[in-house]
């Protein structure tokens, strides 16, 4: 049997928490294995128990979760995070996927749901849905008509960073594929567009993510729409 998903829950309303214990206890392929409260003790509780998956509130005292989200990714880059939120504001999920949370979840939604999802993001399959792909689209316009925006200017610096160490660029295969992800197309409706296995699929992304050294689909998506590979 696979090992459980080792889950840490970070939410400042003790009822949330309980729901999500709720919500993890229910199928034993996850392992709850710590709760904080704020950004601080998600760093902290991190730090000590190595979670494979942290579930990130937003809106928290202190330290909220897109700062703590951004001090773990820093950190820890191979522990995933997953942000938590009561709607899909737009600016608040951009600011949490560009540090490198690898999805979000919407509190209200059915348990099942967040159990497939969870899954998905532990085995690196999880989409980005076509919304939130042509939503996100729509920011970096935005953000790219405003030319003063410093923050534009970090994510256009970010995009830019140089490939890993052996400077190899993306080849033709992965170019295409990199622009699928882009409209929020899932591995399987990839791997049957393009005639080869979700297997295949997720080594290529995998490949991707290593040279361009980024951490999840949206900034693969900022990537990709930097270049002008693809267009709203």
């Amino acid at each position: 049997m696979m090992k459980p998903i080792r889950v840490l829950a970070v939410d400042d309303h003790a009822d949330a928490r309980e729901a999500i214990r709720y919500i993890l206890e229910s199928d034993p392929a996850f392992e709850l294995i710590a709760e904080g409260r704020n950004g601080l003790e998600a760093i902290e509780l991190t730090a000590v128990h190595m979670p494979d998956l942290v579930l990130m509130d937003i809106n928290m005292p202190g330290m909220d979760g897109l700062e703590a989200t951004k001090r773990i990714k820093e950190r820890f880059p191979h522990v995933k995070i997953v942000v938590l939120t009561v709607s899909d504001d737009i600016v608040s999920l951009f600011e949490a996927l560009k540090q490198g949370a690898q999805g979000y979840l919407l509190k209200h939604v059915q348990m099942s749901s967040w159990h497939d999802y969870l899954k998905a993001v532990a085995v690196d399959e999880a989409p980005m849905s076509r919304e939130l792909a042509n939503r996100i689209l729509q920011e970096f316009a935005a953000r790219e008509q405003d030319g003063g925006d410093a923050d534009r200017q970090r994510d256009a610096a970010a995009a830019d960073k140089a490939p890993a160490s052996d400077g190899a660029p993306l080849t033709s295969r992965e170019r295409e594929l990199l622009t699928w992800v882009a409209r929020g197309h899932s591995n399987r409706e990839i791997a049957e567009a393009l005639f080869i296995s979700e297997h295949t699929v997720k080594n290529h992304l995998k490949n991707i993510l290593h040279k361009l050294q980024l951490a999840n689909r949206v900034q693969l998506t900022r990537y990709a729409y930097e270049r002008g590979w693809i267009k709203e």
